[in-house]
């Protein structure tokens, strides 16, 4: 079950979610409407021949920042990584990322397989950016890019992203190590 904009207000004013900074004219029905933030990492193309996550082979990048008044040229076929202006999360509710439709029509995607934040993860989320377009997209630090929902979990989780997950302790660093494997004994 989705939390409504009644719920989320509730749920903000309770501490079991973390959103800030919080804007009620960004707040919908059903989800809270979040911004682009001001960095993004740009692969090197003339550096990185291949990549192999299998074999943790990542390609060469670069951080920029733009600052909130500059604009980003995002051409057609590219991705990038951006981060939200957001920090948020909560121990209470699974979080679930999401595009604008009205940026998905001109070829926006925003991300590719990262929309869910787990319980215990609060963060500057990080943007899987692509243009699908044939033609490039502004795009500017601060416009309103994706979408977030809350949902309610039917118990309490076991596991806490805070302690198993391995962006925990850093959502920007892109490439986190391997999980270990746990051995059975």
């Amino acid at each position: 079950m989705f939390l409504s904009d009644v719920d989320i207000k509730k749920a903000l004013k309770n501490g079991e979610i973390v959103l800030e900074p919080f804007d009620a004219k960004r707040l919908q029905a059903a989800s809270y409407d979040i911004r682009l933030g001001n960095k993004f990492t740009l692969n090197e193309e003339s550096s990185t021949h291949i990549i192999d996550p299998a074999k943790k082979i990542f390609a060469k990048t670069r951080e920029i920042v733009k600052a909130d008044d500059e604009e980003f040229v995002l051409h057609p076929g590219i991705s990038v990584l951006g981060t939200s202006k957001e920090y948020f999360g909560s121990d209470h509710y699974l979080v679930q990322v999401g595009g604008k439709s009205s940026l998905a029509r001109v070829g926006l995607m925003i991300h590719n397989t990262a929309g869910i934040i787990n319980p215990g993860h609060f963060l500057n989320i990080t943007f899987e950016i692509t243009n699908q377009n044939n033609v490039p997209i502004i795009i500017r630090p601060g416009m309103e890019i994706a979408q977030i929902t809350f949902s309610k979990l039917s118990s309490p989780p076991e596991q806490n992203y805070r302690t198993t997950g391995r962006f925990a302790k850093d959502n920007w660093k892109h490439f986190a190590p391997a999980k270990k494997k746990k051995v059975a004994k």
